[in-house]
């Protein structure tokens, strides 16, 4: 282990201690808020995989974390499949949805994919809608949280707390694991420039529909996490205003930024509770200041802004250090 390496690695091990206690000192409410972030967290970092490193623009990731949360509910309520297994399930069919919708898609760059993804997050709520036997129509499903299992001394708040919090480890551990790699260096070419990446042999269409795949798996998985944590569906809380929150917490926490999911997602769960304590008159104008005033401290999102303050930070040591050690050779030189 190299040890430019070591302190990121303690502490990634702080934080994952720091959130294993959370469960034991917070009340149900604060853990289903942080559960929610958690799942916001995988839906947004499947976005940023779509968006931050391989630059295709989306405005419809609500439609496939719709699909997630209601292959899981109704797998689940008319099935009486064990949430578990609801989980692989909604992110493979995801997967396969986001592939087959990424094949007509590239055709589309920028404003235009925009438009078409958007369409997406305009019709899926409708479509639930209308198979009303299997979705119950706008009423929704209403689900059951699931108890812990092998008798552990735990409340559904607190057992779901912990199974998002692994689904999120796992999730960013592999996606870092295929960003960091070959996979994701020609993800990185295609989005900085396709011709030349097509020059130097990669198949552009087949990442840039293998990346709409993976990414709507994760969003898929999240949407069906959310089912669980909520224990509630219905297609009214899957609209176009999801779509774009998901995008918000993309780029205020950062964009082509693993870590920037998790800060996007806190973002997108607390700022607009607390622009509701400010002001319930108007919540979403101080919403909207909270967003004007990280886009202009942070123009690189929170993550990005962090490490330039770290980047600063240590060039300044390293500068004190050198300025500090020049007396000393000075001394020393015969």
């Amino acid at each position: 282990m190299s040890a430019s390496r070591l302190p990121r690695i303690v502490g990634l091990l702080a934080l994952l201690t720091g959130a294993c206690t959370l469960p034991f000192v917070l009340s149900n409410f604060r853990l289903f808020q942080f559960s929610q972030v958690y799942v916001y967290a995988i839906a947004i970092l499947g976005l940023n995989m779509l968006t931050g490193y391989n630059g295709q623009f989306s405005l419809g990731h609500g439609a496939f974390y719709a699909v997630g949360a209601y292959v899981s509910a109704i797998m689940m309520d008319r099935w009486n499949v064990p949430y578990g297994w609801t989980i692989p399930v909604a992110g493979v069919l995801c997967l396969v949805i986001g592939f087959l919708f990424g094949l007509p898609a590239l055709r589309l760059e920028g404003l235009y994919l925009a438009l078409a993804t958007f369409s997406l997050a305009l019709a899926v709520p409708q479509i639930l809608k209308y198979f009303e036997h299997w979705t119950g129509g706008s009423q929704g499903i209403v689900l059951n949280k699931p108890n812990a299992p092998f008798g552990l001394r735990l409340n559904p708040d607190q057992w779901l707390y912990f199974v998002t919090l692994g689904v999120l480890v796992l999730l960013f551990w592999l996606g870092a694991n295929l960003l960091r790699g070959r996979v994701g260096r020609a993800i990185v070419a295609i989005r900085d420039n396709h011709i030349a990446a097509e020059a130097m042999g990669i198949n552009t269409s087949l990442y840039k529909s293998l990346v709409f795949g993976v990414s709507a798996a994760y969003t898929g998985v999240a949407g069906a996490l959310s089912a669980s944590v909520i224990a509630y569906v219905a297609p009214d809380s899957f609209n176009v205003f999801l779509s774009v929150t998901l995008l918000i917490g993309s780029v205020i926490g950062g964009l082509a930024s693993i870590s920037g999911a998790v800060f996007g997602a806190l973002f997108i769960q607390f700022v607009p509770n607390w622009a509701q304590d400010i002001s319930k008159a108007a919540p979403w104008a101080i919403f909207g200041v909270f967003l004007i005033a990280f886009m202009y401290l942070m123009p690189f999102g929170i993550a990005g802004g962090i490490r330039l303050l770290w980047i600063r930070a240590t060039r300044s040591r390293v500068q004190q250090e050198g300025r500090s050690a020049v007396p000393s050779q000075a001394h020393t030189t015969p």
